[in-house]
């Protein structure tokens, strides 16, 4: 059984840094492709950040050069770190996994493509 594990995240004022983490347990294949999402009340899920099994990245533009995504390969684990956070940041943040896919491509932003879910973790930026 998969489990999709998140960590980080909490309550920064605006122009502040916080870094998430993801990790999956269980089966893990030799290759997948994940992305970063987040949800605002009232919102629909958007794609953050992408990353792929070799280590090419997408960003949504309103995140760009404020956001990385990485991930550590030989433990299956990936980090967004995000910086200069405003105030319409806030949102719940999810990562999700792709199984048996290296690369997400153009579909990286889209929810319905992916296998497994982490559990949420709540990012607040104050102003």
């Amino acid at each position: 059984q998969v489990q999709v594990v998140q960590s980080g995240g909490g309550s920064v004022q605006a122009g502040g840094s916080l870094r998430l983490s993801c990790v999956p347990s269980g089966y893990v294949p030799r290759g997948y492709c994940m992305g970063w999402f987040r949800q605002a009340p009232g919102n629909e899920r958007e794609g953050v950040a992408g990353i792929d099994f070799d280590g090419g990245t997408r960003y949504a533009d309103s995140v760009k050069g404020r956001f990385t995504v990485s991930k550590v390969n030989n433990k299956d684990l990936v980090y967004l770190e995000m910086n200069s956070l405003k105030p319409q940041d806030t949102a719940m943040y999810y990562c999700a996994f792709r199984w048996d896919d290296t690369r997400c491509g153009s579909l990286w932003a889209s929810p319905d493509v992916y296998n497994y879910w982490g559990q949420g973790t709540q990012v607040t930026v104050s102003s």
